[in-house]
């Protein structure tokens, strides 16, 4: 994730209060949060790559939160997860990091004490963090190799065209403004405007409509650009 670009956190939790107390409190902190009621929802969200940090409870319907963890190692996915539990047994703490979790938090936790592992957690992933596959339906950013696939096929875009989608991707669900995609992108560039925003969103997106991917793109009139499907758009809770 780019460092301009505030941290991304996923929270997986079936207690409504819970998830909106963290949000609350996350957001309050600088950073942009995503939120997930049961195990397959959150499954999804993670799976594209695109979160800093998952704070992930293991108790969760449908899916439990170590079968998540599971899936996510195995499928590649190497987002830091922070698992979450009322349960404070060695064996269960021991399970969770065998399974690839970055760390453990009892319930009931200080809040203050989540927010300092959250950002240590940050602090460890380090720059290697920004370098895993995005995934966006059959779209695939590899911020590693620095290319491109739709459906296996690839789609060759500039340095700057690929910088764009990496932030968008990496923050798909969310709108992005152009604000953002100017400091993002092109940094403290001088004699840059938002109107070039628009210009390479529109490189991009014609690009992405050679080979059927154009849909994924989309203008949020008086807001800025924002990467989704229509899976996403299901399940993302802002």
């Amino acid at each position: 994730m780019m460092n301009l670009v505030k941290p991304r956190v996923l929270v997986v939790d079936d207690e409504p209060g819970v998830r909106k107390a963290l949000q609350r409190g996350l957001r309050a902190e600088g950073m942009d949060v995503v939120t997930a009621a049961d195990g397959p929802t959150g499954l999804q969200l993670a799976s594209t790559g695109s979160f800093d940090v998952v704070l992930l409870d293991i108790m969760l319907p449908g899916l439990s939160g170590y079968r998540v963890l599971e899936r996510l190692r195995k499928d590649g996915v190497a987002t830091p997860v922070l698992l979450v539990s009322a349960k404070d047994g060695e064996i269960d703490q021991a399970d969770g990091l065998d399974l690839g979790a970055d760390g453990y938090l009892v319930k009931p936790f200080s809040f203050v004490v989540l927010v300092a592992q959250v950002r240590a957690t940050l602090r460890r992933a380090g720059p290697e963090a920004g370098r895993g596959t995005l995934r966006l339906g059959a779209l695939e950013v590899d911020r590693g190799l620095r290319q491109v696939h739709w459906n296996g096929e690839e789609v060759a875009l500039s340095p700057r065209e690929f910088a764009l989608l990496e932030v968008l991707v990496g923050r798909a669900g969310t709108v992005v403004t152009k604000d953002e995609l100017l400091r993002a992108v092109w940094g403290e560039e001088q004699a840059v405007t938002r109107n070039l925003v628009e210009v390479y969103v529109g490189y991009v997106r014609r690009k992405l409509d050679a080979v059927g991917a154009g849909a994924l793109l989309r203008t949020v009139r008086g807001h800025g650009y924002l990467a989704s499907d229509a899976q996403l758009d299901e399940v993302i809770t802002p």
